[in-house]
């Protein structure tokens, strides 16, 4: 992301802060591919009338027909549910679009979202994305999109156990020190600058820590608050994803399953497979998917350092779940990944994108925002172009991607 296209979500938000409450709190501007602003608008600015209609009216003035950016803070749904940004679309030729949140009144995909449905739509990063919650609070929060309708994610936090488990080793990082160093070197490089330890030793708390925070959070989770419990056929898309990467029977091939959590999705898969082996730091998930499936093999070890396992030595590597997590390192998973299977070999992973709104039953799909608590409507897709570009890059060839109504899968094969 370059330093003017961050200037230019600042400076949406800056003009979003115009906005009159209560209400929308909305910016948008159009850029020239010369950097220079062509015109811009808030939501209210004039009475009765949309961002989107005022700024078409300047447009109109200025004859203006094309425009290298826009940045929009929120993807805002008309009275009538269309979406203003592709009103805008077909009446101005853009070449990149810069998009900061999903209206708060979104708690599905619907046709016509350029979001979706358009090519190379970018986002704001989660600072800017913070900031832009933080103006229309009180509309997000009273959305679906609020995780406060789902106990479990409301009260256990990734970044707040982590925060925790370092202070229990003298190490006072607050919950937003964690949330502002998600990596895990970053993490322990914080703690190598505050209290001038050794690498190695800051290193070893903060995974530590984030073993701890993992097992806390999904060695014995409650799959009543988990999204899959509205997909009985979760298990079946799973084996679709797999015959169309593979030709062979999945008890015929040496597995790598890794991140386990509680070893449901595990013992549903794979207990007729004589040949697997799960690995994961949490160590009471593994403890639990030993009893389930003996024959299994079990290492503790990160997605990103599976150093313990032999190269080319799996037919099939899986991971549900865990390549979005907290604090991970996708690049290096997905090089470890790739280390560790057989030329020609399959990897399968997937990406959570359903959040169940326990109140009413029903899924809103997206994935938390670091630091807040709401859902995004797009982070799931955008996680998963970005596992998809990773894969790519680490050696992997024939990317796919295969959307469910709860997650998001992707195949390929080691080249």
């Amino acid at each position: 992301m370059s330093l003017n296209s961050t200037y230019w979500m600042k400076y949406v938000i800056g003009v979003a802060q115009k906005a009159p409450q209560p209400g929308r709190r909305v910016g948008v501007a159009l850029v020239s591919e010369h950097d220079e602003l062509i015109s811009s608008a808030f939501e209210g600015e004039v009475r009765g009338a949309s961002w989107y209609r005022v700024l078409r009216r300047r447009v109109q003035e200025l004859r203006t027909s094309s425009a290298h950016s826009a940045y929009l803070t929120i993807n805002t749904l008309s009275a009538a549910g269309s979406f203003e940004l592709a009103a805008l679309l077909n009446d101005v030729r853009i070449d990149k679009v810069y998009i900061g949140l999903p209206d708060p009144a979104l708690t599905s995909y619907l046709d016509g979202d350029p979001a979706t449905e358009r090519g190379h739509v970018l986002r704001f990063p989660d600072d800017l994305q913070r900031e832009i919650l933080e103006q229309n609070r009180d509309l997000y929060a009273a959305s679906g999109q609020s995780i406060e309708c789902n106990p479990h994610y409301s009260t256990h936090r990734i970044s707040e156990a982590v925060s925790t488990e370092l202070r229990s080793k003298g190490f006072a990082l607050s919950r937003s020190d964690v949330n502002a160093h998600r990596g895990r070197v970053a993490l322990a490089s914080l703690i190598r600058q505050r209290y001038g330890t050794e690498y190695k030793e800051a290193d070893s708390a903060v995974g530590d820590a984030l073993a701890a925070a993992f097992d806390a959070k999904y060695g014995t989770y409650d799959y009543a608050y988990d999204a899959r419990t509205t997909n009985a056929g979760w298990a079946d898309d799973f084996m679709s994803v797999y015959r169309r990467s593979s030709t062979r029977l999945l008890s015929a091939v040496n597995i790598l399953n890794v991140g386990v959590g509680a070893g449901h999705e595990a013992a549903v898969l794979f207990s007729d497979c004589p040949q697997i082996t799960f690995a994961d730091i949490a160590q009471s998930g593994l403890a639990n998917i030993s009893g389930r499936i003996p024959q299994s093999r079990t290492v503790v070890s990160s997605a990103e350092d599976l150093s313990v396992l032999p190269e080319k030595s799996f037919d099939l590597y899986v991971s549900l779940r865990t390549y979005n997590s907290s604090f991970f390192d996708t690049s290096a998973a997905a090089v470890q990944a790739h280390r560790v299977l057989k030329p020609g070999a399959v990897i399968i992973v997937s990406v959570a994108n359903g959040f169940l709104y326990t109140r009413r039953g029903c899924v809103v799909p997206g994935l938390i925002i670091p630091g807040t608590e709401f859902v995004d409507l797009y982070r799931g897709m955008d996680a998963a172009n970005r596992i998809g570009a990773e894969l790519d890059g680490a050696g992997f060839k024939d990317v796919r991607m295969f959307p469910t109504s709860t997650e998001i899968y992707l195949s390929a094969v080691a080249a």
